[in-house]
């Protein structure tokens, strides 16, 4: 039975990869010993959001059988049906997928992303175990699973499966339990969305307080990069007490002369556009109030587009499965009573009347600032000119309605 298994994903590689359409068939367990290797390879950051903590694959070769082939765990359907809102939940369902080395290879060179090679230092046992893991893995039933983005993703997926190859336990350099590192999942957000201020900012707004809580240094190894690093320095202790490394060689076999500075994306940052919104904003409610206009369009605006953000910030804080998305103080500034408390509130300010809600937001707003330093969620500063817009808005009302008197 598990001969015919090899056969078959033999036959369902050759189909994969053309290149190896005169290799003849041949079992792992019939090859002579240094005919297979296995790698771990660790790809550079992009320029997308989704690439910008590199990638992890396995890489296997079979030289009698003529076999480049590259498992990849994460291929996903972005055209799937509610992809976005499954992602929102946190219901994305990813998969195992197999792929030539060839076509892989000039896939990251067309991106302009370099791929590093570790041999694992394996024995034939353990190599053959590898590779009836992914085999197992690649079965139709089996070969998608739900993606967590700092749980279960496409690098700690192929650690688990290397490490529950090995014939005895791998050893860590550090210990990876502790959460003595001083590190945050945000800290390894912002490590690496450098040069990316928007999707560093989108982020930050959708992370709430558990994203600044440590982590230990298993939970690191989300980052391709870390696992990459961790494996250089472990060690295989077999079931004799022998200790080997468990990475023999490493080398960087995708060289496209392009570095992380190059993946940068330049433009207007959050920062400067908070800013440059809180200077018209207050320059059109000086305005106002010294003309003893309302402006009430330009409340509309805000709140509408505040009470969006609310809204989105609320359903993953109290619907999505994502991790260390709840609780968000962001929700004291955005929120969704700004959007269903729209008409009633925008009613009263046309008419220059109190708004109760205004002075409920003010005084919302102003301890919010106030307390700043001391909210134990680490927020991204261009929130504060949002916030102060907010609450110049608010202040507004109340000033023009004591002129009225």
């Amino acid at each position: 039975m598990k001969r015919n298994l090899l056969i078959l994903i033999y036959f369902l590689l050759r189909l994969l990869c053309p290149s190896t359409a005169s290799a003849q068939p041949q079992t792992p367990q019939e090859a002579t010993p240094d005919s297979i290797r296995i790698s771990l390879l660790t790809c550079a950051s992009g320029g997308e959001i989704y690439s910008l903590f590199g990638h992890t694959a396995i890489r296997y070769e079979n030289f009698t059988r003529g076999i480049d082939a590259v498992f990849n765990y994460g291929m996903f359907n972005f055209n799937a049906p509610n992809f976005i809102f499954r992602f929102a939940l946190g219901e994305t369902d990813y998969q195992l997928g197999v792929t030539n080395y060839e076509h892989f290879a000039s896939e990251y060179n067309y991106l302009g992303r370099d791929v590093w090679q570790q041999t694992l230092n394996l024995t034939q046992a353990e190599k053959e175990h590898l590779f009836n893991l992914l085999q197992e893995n690649y079965r139709p039933e089996n070969r998608i699973y739900r993606y967590n983005f700092f749980y279960d993703n496409c690098a700690t997926r192929p650690r688990d499966q290397i490490e529950a190859a090995i014939d005895g336990t791998l050893q860590y350099a550090d210990n990876m339990t502790d959460t003595d590192t001083g590190v945050t999942f945000r800290d390894l957000l912002h490590k690496y969305s450098e040069g990316h201020p928007w999707s560093r900012f989108g982020m930050d707004l959708c992370m709430g307080s558990k994203a600044d809580q440590p982590i230990n240094r298993r939970l690191m190894m989300f980052v391709p990069f870390y696992v990459q690093d961790f494996f250089n320095t472990a060690r295989i202790i077999d079931n004799e007490g022998q200790a080997r490394p468990l990475v023999s060689s490493e080398e960087k076999i995708v060289v496209t002369g392009l570095t992380d500075a190059d993946h940068r994306s330049g433009g207007i940052t959050p920062m400067q556009s908070a800013l440059l919104l809180f200077v018209l904003v207050a320059a059109a409610t000086i305005y106002g109030i010294r003309r003893e206009k309302t402006l009430w369009g330009l409340d509309l605006i805000l709140f509408f587009c505040a009470g969006i953000a609310g809204c989105i910030l609320a359903f993953l804080a109290l619907f999505s499965q994502h991790p260390a998305v709840s609780p968000n103080y962001l929700l004291f500034v955005f929120h969704p009573l700004h959007l269903f408390c729209l008409p009633w509130m925008i009613n009263k300010v046309r008419k220059r009347q109190k708004s109760w809600y205004m002075r409920t937001n003010c005084a919302v707003l102003t301890l919010f600032i106030l307390l700043w330093a001391i909210i134990p969620q680490r927020i991204d500063l261009a929130v504060l000119p949002l916030a102060l817009c907010l609450l110049v808005r608010s202040a507004s009302n109340l000033i023009l309605t004591l002129k009225k008197r």
